[in-house]
């Protein structure tokens, strides 16, 4: 049992790669586009993966938390490998409509799941002076940094399968779709205490976490929501603003693994860079790229505004590992999996009704101008999360990868 606990580390940071590890990525607007999608009909198919994210999220870490991470992680892959067979053979608006509610419920079930498994694996592992990884904290940043090189190592391969075709791409997206499957079967959930609380004293618990336990908990989940929108707006405005800048399609691959590379090393040191600058240089760094990189694109042109897309590719990668790691070492064992799914329901929820605006916005207004308002949008937005979380930080004193809350 032990032996096949500490493969779990090593086999969730494979799954967390054949899951980012997404050659249709970096060309997935073009691809759309090729089939006579306009972007306001690309985003509102993105808009439907988040809405079927937003309904299945947050049952989904429930049903990790209380039937087990592994089992979830299993009906998960399951629909993501049926997600990329379905974009197999679509070539429509309504047929890439079904391709993201498949692959939503898919991403909806192994999202927070795996996190949660990693996490308790390390504890248990670490609690019982067994070998085990580099710890909890430090293995969630490895694998946010291991998922972020998938994605640029990807990217490489698109722009070599686009030698070929946009179909060369999508088959071979349907082909590695099977591999997180595969690997979710050899997962071993680890041994916890049965739940037997009732499901409404569970939700209970779970918003007085959010609401009135630590305050630290809830503006970590604030931040999360805050950086990980701006990241997903981005994510699809990218492949439009390259367009428009004059870089050949063929670049797309090789823009985006540089983009997922630099986010993979900001998370791979983002804990390091921390000691050395301290909580509050560092949330004020985390703060400034993006909104410096989004200012840089919409006055740049060409290629230096291409670059300008590096700082907000390097705040992406330093959030995202010390959000989560500060959020997953506050929560309980028994509900890791529900708050990762419900921090990820409030990303996509706002996504729902803003995503297909931004798309509209896109076509009528132009990317430039778009790329003006979200600075506007989203200045105070980030100052309004990151200066109470900088406050509440500085009154507690958490250890880091040594004290996990113990559940009630």
């Amino acid at each position: 049992m032990n032996r096949s606990l500490h493969n779990n580390i090593r086999t969730l940071y494979l799954l967390g790669f054949f899951n980012s590890f997404m050659v249709v990525n970096p060309v997935f607007v073009p691809l759309l586009q090729g089939y006579g999608l306009s972007m306001n009909q690309v985003l509102q198919t993105q808009a439907l993966f988040a809405l079927t994210i937003a309904l299945f999220e947050v049952p989904s870490g429930y049903i990790a938390d209380m039937w087990g991470r592994r089992r979830a992680i299993v009906i998960g892959s399951v629909f993501y490998a049926g997600g990329f067979l379905c974009l197999l053979g679509a070539d429509s608006f309504a047929e890439f409509l079904i391709y993201e509610v498949v692959l939503g419920l898919g991403f909806s079930l192994i999202s927070g799941a795996d996190l949660a498994l990693l996490y308790d694996t390390e504890v248990y592992l670490q609690k019982r002076g067994l070998p085990h990884g580099v710890g909890p904290g430090k293995s969630l940043s490895r694998l946010i940094s291991i998922e972020a090189a998938a994605s640029g190592i990807a990217g490489i391969a698109a722009s070599i399968l686009l030698l070929w075709s946009l179909e060369a791409v999508v088959a071979v997206q349907a082909f590695l779709g099977l591999m997180p499957l595969i690997l979710a079967f050899t997962l071993v959930e680890v041994p916890r205490p049965a739940n037997e609380v009732s499901h409404r004293n569970n939700a209970r618990t779970i918003l007085e976490l959010l609401l009135f336990g630590k305050p630290v908990v809830l503006w970590t989940a604030f931040a999360i929501a805050v950086f990980g929108l701006l990241a997903v707006y981005m994510f699809w405005i990218y492949q439009k603003y390259w367009e428009l800048q004059g870089i050949p399609i063929g670049w797309n691959g090789y823009i985006w693994a540089a983009f997922a590379l630099t986010v993979s090393v900001a998370a791979r040191y983002a804990s390091a860079l921390e000691q050395r600058l301290g909580t509050a240089r560092i949330l004020c760094l985390i703060g400034a790229l993006p909104l410096l990189g989004l200012l840089g694109m919409a006055l740049g042109a060409g290629w230096i505004g291409v670059i300008f897309g590096f700082a907000v590719q390097l705040s992406r990668g330093l959030s995202m590992s010390l959000f989560y790691e500060g959020l997953n070492r506050r929560v309980p064992g028994d509900f890791r999996a529900t708050v990762n799914s419900l921090v990820s329901l409030g990303v996509r929820a706002v996504f729902i009704v803003t995503g297909p605006v931004l798309g509209y916005a896109l076509d009528s207004i132009g990317v430039d101008t778009m790329l003006l308002l979200l600075v506007a949008i989203f200045t105070p937005l980030i100052a309004v999360v990151l200066i109470p979380l900088v406050i509440r930080i500085s009154r507690e004193d958490v250890p880091r990868d040594s004290q996990v809350v113990p559940a009630k």
